[in-house]
């Protein structure tokens, strides 16, 4: 406030708390009209001794103590006017200006108004002449007399004085006396050089009109017959006989034989020109490596003053993409305008290729989406977290081909007779808005945002336990969720049946949880009643603590690896499980399964601290209270300096995870606890979004907060990215790849401004090499060799100290002085020797020149 000119104004936040407690609540204790309120000064030290750094006036405890008075001033500030809906006069001064305001003086003029005032002269008053200096500039600039004056004496006769005059007409032009011309000459004397001289020119351009006739020949068809010519009978023996047929063939027969090896060999019709080129572009620099911009999507209405939070592809039609989006604002503003949220909340939009303007779907939620996904089994089922820790389920199936006429551009009714007014209202329609089927139990979930939503595959199962199981419904019904509460959830699709309830509560709660008449009947059985089938914690082994996982990453996930045209048709075999709802499907414990072992329960966690670790979703019983606990992670390594926004698998290798957050990235592999295989420096601006490439190994993008995507190719650079390209002006929130065929490749990247920008990949950054593959994972490879190599050595190392240091100790023990007899000596000898040799082998074991020897081998004594 002392940059604005009130130094004694201290704005203030005060809580509902405080306002109770102090009788100065916003717009009942206190209103626009009545803003003041007097405080005691011994009340706010009490609120601070009891109550310490929670209280609100703990910022401005030393204003508070070192003011003079005992009332303070606290002043209701409805319009915001310093920032703060509060404000408290530090000042006895400004406290008594504000409440007793001085009186305005009355005009003299206005107070005796229709009296007439008396004018008195007042004669001015000679006063004494000061000099400023301006008399010398007066002086100079004043013309002064140089030389003496010329004086001239004009007389008359004294006889002419008085005299009478007549006056008389006269021709002037003939009398040169009375007329007198004053032509103008040119002076001999002197002349005065022009030296400058204004001029107009004006450019005309020159025209000139030409024509010429292009002939124009029209395409014809045009066909030709040929036919072999054949030899006679007569002919083809006197050929075939003749002297120079033989000596034609003796010529040519050793090269034909020698052709027809080198066929066997190697194949003639290789191109060497075209694998050469295509050597090249996997590992020397690409001219063509960039992202073209292809459409972007934006909305007014839905997306003003909000930032885009998922992105996701349909999974089966063409040009249709998801996006969710979330309100712009940090989390003490998101506080403050909680009960202006809870009027409307941000749909998921559903947006087309075919149009750009209009969301073509619009899937209403309780609360904003932070992410979402699509089931990998039925794409019409769709899983979001909200920001309030809730599981949303959604049923598109009615709108399936709402979206495919949508890909075409088509539609089902008919608009060929249709006034032309009727198609524009038609066109400016608003997209329907699909209500969600079911919601979880907020009281059971998680108590702060979803961060991030993964479906299990059809493959398997958990139960309570963590165990797995064979899946043989062959339907995605099982998620998995996590969020910043320290707990990561895994729920099921399947019918819930809670014990204990009676058949009375089961059909009020029917009665009251009636759907409404638009909403599927999918997830009737879940909604608002359904709970996580797992709960696993991530609790640190050190400290009491917890992690606060951000992303996660299961190993076993859907990726679509395999490039196939989609353009071509494609025959899918129907499967009777789609059409069993899931309210029948059972649940795992009413029928035996096949165990499965091979699934790995592992899974990597990402931390919003930057923490990297690997944990376990099977639970362990406790031996002492036997209860079900969670296993605790393993192999935690701090790698990001900030929250951690991308882990992800890559789509080639199921054990190298891509790591970003803060202001660098890593790649891992999974089962190597030394640490990453790859960590990039740290860059001037912050990575906000990354995702591996879907048709090239070695390639990744990399966003960041000042709207640059970085392009790294791991076969051409490790140390810096190959290509750096902007596409917006704020932070990128979002990136997503797909393809829809083998020539044509998407990135969907979202911003901050709620604008989703799609791009094409070039095509040198969507085909790989014909050896790209083994060449990514021999790098791989070769790092992992350099981890191990790089332990190993660390370890000679320690073991190298370890002896210096007893060496060291040896020494010291040594006594100063005496006689040692010869055998001691000898003896010491040789038990140096001895360990000296003992030391050898160890170091030659573990580096790997030398065998170990056998354990059960007796030992040395002696």
């Amino acid at each position: 406030m002392a940059s604005m000119g009130h130094p004694e104004i201290f704005p203030l936040v005060l809580t509902e708390k405080t306002q109770e407690i102090f009788n100065c609540r916003a717009d009942k204790d206190v209103t626009a009209e009545n803003p003041h309120k007097l405080v005691k000064k011994e009340d706010i030290i009490n609120d601070m001794k009891a109550r310490a750094a929670i209280s609100d006036f703990h910022p401005i405890k030393k204003i508070i103590l070192d003011y003079p008075g005992e009332e303070l001033l606290i002043i209701f500030d409805r319009e915001l006017k310093y920032g703060q809906s509060f404000y408290l006069i530090g000042t006895e001064e400004a406290k008594e200006s504000i409440l007793n305001p001085p009186e305005e003086e009355e005009d003299e003029g206005e107070a005796k108004e229709g009296v007439q005032e008396e004018y008195v002269y007042k004669p001015p008053v000679r006063k004494p002449w000061i000099s400023l200096g301006s008399e010398k500039e007066i002086e100079e600039e004043s013309f002064k007399e140089s030389r003496k004056m010329i004086k001239y004496m004009i007389s008359r006769l004294h006889k002419e004085f008085g005299a009478r005059i007549k006056f008389h007409n006269r021709n002037a032009t003939t009398d040169k006396q009375g007329y007198v011309e004053c032509t103008s000459y040119q002076d001999k004397n002197f002349s005065i050089r022009q030296l400058e001289k204004h001029l107009a020119i004006q450019v005309v351009p020159e025209e000139r009109e030409t024509g010429t006739q292009t002939k124009w020949t029209y395409p014809r068809n045009a066909t030709t017959q040929y036919h072999p010519r054949l030899f006679s009978d007569e002919e083809r023996d006197k050929y075939l006989l003749s002297e120079e047929l033989k000596n034609f063939t003796l010529d040519v027969a050793l090269r034909t034989e020698v052709a027809l090896q080198q066929n066997e060999i190697m194949n003639a019709f290789y191109d060497d020109w075209k694998a050469l080129a295509e050597d090249e572009t996997g590992f020397v620099g690409k001219a063509d490596v960039y992202l073209k911009e292809f459409q972007s999507f934006t909305d007014l209405h839905f997306l003003k003053d909000r930032t885009v939070s998922c992105i996701c592809w349909h999974p089966t039609i063409y040009g249709i993409i998801a996006v969710a989006v979330t309100e712009r604002l940090s989390y003490e503003d998101r506080v403050q305008q909680s009960g202006k949220l809870l009027l409307w909340k941000a749909p998921i939009l559903f947006w087309s290729f075919t149009d750009p303007i209009h969301p073509q779907l619009m899937l209403e939620c309780p609360e904003d989406i932070y992410c979402f996904e699509f089931s990998p089994s039925n794409p019409n089922i769709i899983a979001g977290g909200c920001m309030n820790g809730q599981i949303v389920l959604w049923d598109i199936t009615e709108y399936e081909e709402r979206l495919q006429n949508a890909r075409s551009g088509t539609s089902k009714s008919t608009t060929i007779n249709m006034p032309s007014f009727m198609l524009e209202q038609q066109a400016a329609k608003e997209p329907h808005m699909v209500r969600y089927c079911a919601v979880s139990s907020i009281e059971y979930g998680h108590k702060m945002v979803i961060t991030d939503i993964h479906w299990l595959p059809d493959l398997f199962e958990l139960n309570r336990m963590g165990t797995v199981f064979e899946n043989r419904a062959g339907v995605s019904v099982q998620l998995a969720t996590c969020s910043p509460d320290c707990i990561v959830y895994f729920w099921d699709l399947r019918a819930h049946r809670p014990t204990g309830q009676s058949s009375t509560e089961k059909k009020k709660d029917e009665k009251i949880l009636a759907p409404l008449p638009d909403v599927p009947l999918t997830f009737k059985h879940l909604d608002l009643v359904w709970r996580p089938l797992l709960k696993v914690t991530l609790a640190k082994t050190d400290t009491g603590a917890e992690y606060s996982p951000t992303k996660i990453s299961l190993k076993e996930e859907h990726y679509h690896t395999k490039i196939q045209d989609k353009t071509q048709p494609q025959v899918k075999p129907e499967t009777t499980t789609e059409k069993v709802p899931y309210s029948e499907i059972q649940p795992t414990s009413m029928k035996p399964l096949k165990l499965l072992e091979n699934i790995t329960s592992s899974f990597f966690v990402g931390t919003e601290d930057g923490e990297i670790l690997c944990s376990d979703w099977k639970m362990e019983r406790d031996g002492d209270s036997g209860r079900l606990l969670s296993q605790k992670p393993s192999n935690v390594h701090i790698i990001h300096d900030g929250l951690v926004h991308t882990v992800q698998r890559s789509p080639f290798f199921k054990d190298i995870i891509l790591t970003v957050g803060g202001w660098n990235f890593a790649i891992w592999k999974e089962g190597v606890t030394s640490g990453p295989l790859l960590e990039s420096s740290c860059t001037a601006k912050r990575y906000t979004a990354g995702h591996w490439s879907l048709s090239r190994p070695g390639v990744f993008f990399i966003g960041r907060e000042d709207g640059n995507i970085d392009i790294w190719d791991l076969l051409e650079k490790t140390h810096e990215p190959s290509q750096t390209q902007n596409v917006c002006i704020t932070l990128i929130t979002y990136i997503k790849p797909w393809f829809y065929s083998s020539k044509q490749h998407f990135l969907a990247v979202s911003d901050d401004f709620g604008t989703l920008h799609i791009l094409e990949i070039s095509w040198t950054l969507s085909h790989p090499s014909s050896n790209e593959r083994s060449s990514v994972l021999y790098y791989f490879e070769r790092e992992v060799n350099h981890l191990k190599f790089r332990e190993q050595r660390k370890e000679f190392r320690e073991q190298e100290r370890a002896a210096l240091e007893h060496e060291k100790t040896l020494r010291k023990m040594r006594p100063p002085g005496g006689q040692r007899s010869r055998e001691l000596m000898e003896e010491k000898t040789q038990q140096d020797y001895v360990d000296y040799l003992e030391l050898e082998k160890s170091v030659l074991t573990r580096l790997g020149q030398l065998k170990g020897p056998d354990k059960y081998s007796p030992s040395r004594t002696g």
